[in-house]
């Protein structure tokens, strides 16, 4: 059996960001810290993502997955 191929998306995150950079998601309204940048996919579409952007609240809290790190601002 061949295996599955599963659509893959790369996302442009700006040069200025990296992990521990503080940041403002405008789509979510959230502003967080950069946690980690890499491959994610999402269990539901399965739609692989290469340099995903994973952010937590400052303070601690759910870290979510930003939906398009192009769209970040500085924090």
């Amino acid at each position: 059996m061949a295996p599955q191929i599963r659509p893959r998306q790369r996302q442009t995150v700006p040069g200025w960001v990296s992990e521990g950079t503080p940041i403002f998601d405008p789509l979510e309204n959230r502003r967080g810290i950069v946690q980690f940048i890499g491959e994610y996919e999402d269990a539901a579409s399965r739609v692989s993502y290469a340099n995903a952007v994973f952010a937590r609240p400052e303070g601690g809290g759910v870290e979510w997955v930003v939906k398009d790190p192009s769209s970040l601002e500085r924090g």
